[in-house]
């Protein structure tokens, strides 16, 4: 039984739920708060996830962190050298979809040359009629910047636990290859 560690940014525009997110994941469903105070810098959260199939896990160091481009500067040296990537979007407002570029740009920019596991979430759902970021689009630029694609309604507590547990398995799974890598040399 192997326990890992993983830091996972958390990032997207402000009012997207990246904070909502974290906090249900967190609570297992527990606790949706209605009113959110704004993100200035970095909230930790951290969460043990089991990867299926292997009595291994993976403890998420997931770093909540401000979408204002106000607190920008202060994010490079909080997310030093990343382990995954967690980009959310609000499916009601096509602006934060097309940041999502700018923010995957920062956080690969962190760790050049390396592989950086993500998954982009689309939050918000239950907001059904004012929907205007489209599914298909999102999973086509998703697919094309390797990422995982998701929708969650946090409120209606929807899907909030599949990009987390898609991130720990997808860690687990570069773990096991790299362990596999160094038994091969021994």
């Amino acid at each position: 039984m192997v326990k890992l560690a993983a830091k996972c940014i958390l990032a997207g525009d402000p009012t997207v739920g990246k904070t909502a997110l974290a906090q249900i994941f967190r609570s297992d469903g527990a606790h949706f708060q209605k009113i959110y105070t704004l993100t200035t810098g970095v909230d930790l959260v951290v969460k043990t996830v089991p990867v299926p199939d292997t009595g291994d896990s993976v403890e998420l160091f997931i770093l909540d962190s401000a979408g204002k481009e106000l607190f920008s500067e202060m994010l490079d040296k909080l997310w030093e050298s990343p382990n995954l990537l967690c980009l959310v979007y609000d499916v009601t407002n096509e602006q934060s979809f097309t940041n999502c570029s700018k923010w995957l740009e920062k956080a690969r920019s962190q760790i050049p040359g390396a592989t950086l596991p993500g998954a982009l979430v689309g939050n918000k759902t239950d907001l059904a009629s004012r929907r205007v970021v489209e599914s298909a689009q999102t999973r086509a630029w998703a697919l094309g910047q390797g990422l995982e694609c998701f929708e969650t309604s946090v409120k209606e507590m929807e899907n909030y636990e599949a990009p987390f547990h898609y991130l720990a398995k997808q860690f687990h799974h570069l773990y096991r290859e790299k362990l596999e890598v160094f038994q091969a040399l021994v």
